[in-house]
C-alpha cells in the first residue's frame, strides 16, 4: 500500500472575511474530491482570512500513479478558477 500526501500552502489576495474563505475553500475542495477522487482537509490558518493549508491524500499500489495524482491536484489548483495563489507545496509519498 502507498499512501501520497500533499500539503498545499495557498493564500488568498482578494479574500476580505471568513465567510467568503470558507466559499472559496468549500468550492475547491469539492471540484478536487470529484475529479481526483482523494481526501482533502483545511489542516492550518483556519482563523486567517488570505491564507489557507489544504492537505490532500491518496492511496493506490503504485507510487508512480499517487505522485501523479497528487501533482494534477496542484496544477488544478494553480489554473483553477478560484483565486488563489499557491505559495508552496509538499508532496510526500510513504
Amino acid at each position: 500500500m502507498i499512501v501520497g500526501m500533499c500539503r498545499l500552502d495557498l493564500r488568498l489576495p482578494e479574500n476580505g472575511s471568513l465567510k467568503g474563505k470558507r466559499q472559496v475553500l468549500q468550492s475547491m475542495i469539492a471540484h478536487i474530491r470529484k475529479g481526483f477522487n482523494v481526501s482533502v482537509a483545511e489542516v492550518d490558518h483556519q482563523d486567517s482570512w488570505q491564507q489557507a493549508t489544504l492537505g490532500i491524500v491518496a492511496v493506490s499500489t503504485a507510487s508512480d500513479y499517487v505522485h501523479g495524482l497528487l501533482t494534477g491536484v496542484v496544477q488544478m489548483v494553480e489554473r483553477g478558477q478560484w483565486d488563489v495563489e499557491v505559495l508552496t507545496y509538499e508532496i510526500e509519498i510513504i
